[in-house]
């Protein structure tokens, strides 16, 4: 199971929509690695107009966290939205930040960055 939903707000999903920060508070509570991992890069993004994770998660459980934080489209989206930035991922852990698509967001999501991006260590991760 990707998150931990609460009896509340499973209800109010029943009756309706929900809104963005309630389902972000939810993201966060339920993948704190992953949260914590992307509000870092949002934060570096915001200052620099670009930052990566370039640190293998600790556990499978973390990476676990971040895979599911970012392949699912609510919750990249609501990310997103919330941190104002555009996010991207290569391999299993490197997540990245951009306040703006350009040349160097087309860089890093190009299948020439992901080839470079590859080691060994990483082949199963």
């Amino acid at each position: 199971m990707s998150l931990n939903v609460s009896s509340e707000l499973l209800g109010r999903a029943m009756r309706g929509e929900v809104a963005d920060a309630e389902f972000v508070a939810c993201v966060r509570e339920s993948l704190p690695y992953a949260w914590a991992t992307i509000a870092a890069v949002a934060t570096g993004a915001q200052v620099h107009g670009f930052a990566d994770n370039r640190t293998p998660p600790p556990s499978e459980e973390a990476r676990g966290q971040l895979l599911r934080a970012l392949a699912s489209d609510a919750m990249r989206g609501a990310l997103e939205r919330h941190f104002g930035v555009r996010l991207a991922f290569q391999n299993c852990h490197r997540v990245a930040a951009f306040t703006e698509e350009g040349e160097r967001y087309e860089r890093f999501v190009s299948p020439r960055a992901q080839l470079l991006n590859q080691s060994p260590e990483l082949r199963d991760c």
